[in-house]
């Protein structure tokens, strides 16, 4: 019967892939609106003395955005990057009790080697 006869199976030639590298994956960024100001606060200068910045940064930055973009202007590789955010919140106002909503923002704590530093003066 010729309903289940098996059919030749016909090999196709596959032309050989081109190999891309790490460095055409690369996509050029502006980094430029990611670091939004440094964070100048008590806690903040005592954790610089162990090499710690800390940094306001955008709502949709990474921590991989944020390493490339100090990288690019402080001119110093971070060995860690940890990032916090910090939700709004809502209070009475002492005077007219009337809701005020305080703002987020989201942080970064940049970590760099012992010898690194950063002038934020």
């Amino acid at each position: 019967m010729a309903l289940f006869s098996q059919k030749k199976k016909t090999e196709k030639k596959v032309a050989p892939k081109k190999e891309t590298s790490a460095a055409d994956k690369v996509v050029a960024r502006d980094l430029s609106s990611v670091i939004l100001a440094p964070r100048v606060t008590e806690k903040a200068m005592k954790q610089s003395e162990k090499n710690v910045y800390v940094f306001k940064v955008a709502i949709n930055a990474t921590k991989s955005d944020v390493s490339l973009a100090v990288k690019q202007h402080f001119g110093v590789t971070p060995v860690k990057v940890n990032i916090v955010n910090k939700t709004p919140r809502q209070y009475k106002h002492a005077g007219t009790r009337r809701l005020r909503t305080e703002r987020g923002m989201r942080k970064a704590y940049v970590y760099l080697k012992k010898g690194d530093s950063i002038s934020l003066v």
